[in-house]
């Protein structure tokens, strides 16, 4: 790898006040809390593209994360379902080092993840495999070696199969809390499905399907109850139970 270790990594980041700060990236991961921070650097809007910057609200913080792609976007998605995420941030952070030849090098990852553990991950969320060529390829083992120093880890996150990235962009649409309806009803959605059943007969026992499938689709997306998204939801799809061992994980870990 082309990198001299013997000049270390440093971390430019923004302040509370929004001035950068530049610090040794051992001390910075320590101390900053990156899943709180702004973008370093704005997203670039690309001419041609579908789909541009914005802003992801986050079901697990309550906070908006910035989002550069729909390739970002559907990797917060898959983040904000995790139960050992605590928080995220889009680039909060521009790492810096030496290559061999003494020259400096930098790269933003495109998110940050806050573990329960303390621990980070630092992703970026390219749309095919060879997205950024070389240089993203270079840089990817550089931010790969500057979190293993720390504990952290970085990947290049896949992107999901289609029929997953929709199921789980249709859950999304009922993540806000609002969804679980009035007081109890979460509880008798899971007790409609405590054993797995068809969407729909287990929608219709727990009562008027009006009413019952946004606290379903809630109590899918929060992990209460769980289905196969590797299948396109519809209403004979089986649901069941969080602890239920039936369908086969998904990919990025997404029931």
């Amino acid at each position: 790898m082309a990198v001299d270790r013997r000049s270390g990594f440093e971390a430019v980041f923004l302040d509370p006040v929004g001035q950068s700060v530049q610090q040794r990236w051992a001390d910075a991961a320590v101390a900053v809390a990156f899943e709180e921070l702004p973008p370093v650097s704005a997203f670039p809007m690309i001419p041609g593209r579908r789909w541009g910057p914005g802003l992801w609200w986050s079901a697990t913080t309550g906070r908006h994360v910035a989002a550069g792609s729909n390739a970002i976007r559907t990797q917060l998605m898959v983040l904000d379902r995790d139960p050992d995420v605590t928080g995220f941030a889009g680039r909060p952070v521009r790492l810096l080092w030496r290559d061999e030849r003494g020259r400096v090098r930098s790269w933003v990852p495109q998110l940050f993840a806050r573990y329960r553990d303390g621990t980070g991950l630092l992703a970026d969320c390219p749309s095919h495999p060879d997205a950024g060529g070389d240089r993203a390829a270079k840089a990817a083992e550089a931010v790969s070696a500057a979190c293993e120093e720390i504990g952290w880890a970085y990947r290049r996150l896949a992107p999901l199969d289609d029929v997953v990235a929709a199921n789980l962009k249709w859950l999304a649409g009922y993540r806000h809390p609002r969804n679980a309806g009035r007081p109890g009803l979460t509880r008798a959605v899971v007790e409609a499905f405590a054993r797995p059943r068809p969407l729909i007969e287990g929608t219709e026992a727990a009562g008027d399907p009006l009413e019952i499938l946004p606290a379903v689709f809630h109590a899918l997306w929060n992990g209460k109850l769980k289905t196969d998204l590797e299948k396109p939801l519809h209403e004979r799809l089986l649901v069941g139970p969080a602890d239920w061992g039936g369908p086969g994980r998904a990919a990025g870990g997404a029931w």
